[in-house]
């Protein structure tokens, strides 16, 4: 069985994530060991907070290195959340700040919206728009969000999902070893369990 690693760099619930890969059969080794990471066989990449203290927190400790190497050798990855914004250039929360740049993009907070409040909370329909294998059949179901930021691909062919609040934004993304959600798949019951179980047993 290939070895699942999320990779803990004190930024999201890692519990959480580990559990919902155990309710789908499949154990999970949470570390914050670079050496550890560099030997997953699939990795993912969770997040809550600050996009700034995310990227220093991975280059401070040299996580940022076997990340990068694991997606340079086409192994599987998953991100979650800030693990999804974090592949991006640059994100303009609270200033501007260099992400790791696997992709092409800026990551930019939802502007005002008469009776919409920011962060986004809730559920919202996901909208598939390209055929990333962990998406089939999953269009139109409900998935979960808590963000005030997303990002906005340079190449648009890299958004594999959306989502409206109002008007669309990128939901998901996908290129070829890398899928990532801007929604959280532990806390998207049965959808994101789905998820999980496909990316665990592609």
């Amino acid at each position: 069985m290939s070895r699942i690693v999320i990779v803990d760099y004190g930024m999201a619930n890692l519990r959480s994530v580990q559990k919902a890969f155990e309710r789908v059969g499949h154990a999970a080794e949470i570390t914050s060991d670079p050496n550890r990471v560099g030997e997953a066989d699939r990795l993912v990449l969770p997040g809550v907070g600050a996009f700034r203290d995310a990227i220093d927190r991975l280059r401070q400790t040299g996580l940022d290195v076997p990340i990068l190497a694991h997606l340079r050798a086409g192994k599987p990855f998953f991100g979650i959340c800030l693990g999804l914004q974090l592949l991006f250039t640059r994100s303009y929360e609270d200033g501007e700040y260099a992400g790791l740049n696997v992709f092409a993009g800026d990551v930019v907070r939802f502007p005002p919206s008469p009776g919409l409040k920011v962060p986004h909370m809730g559920w919202n329909t996901l909208r598939v728009r390209t055929p990333a294998p962990i998406l089939h059949g999953l269009d139109g179901e409900f998935v979960y969000f808590v963000h005030s930021y997303y990002p906005v691909p340079h190449d648009g062919s890299l958004v594999a999902a959306e989502a409206d609040y109002p008007t669309p934004f990128c939901a998901a993304i996908w290129k070829e070893n890398v899928f990532a959600t801007q929604f959280h798949p532990e806390k998207s019951q049965h959808v994101g369990l789905e998820m999980l179980r496909r990316f665990a047993e592609a």
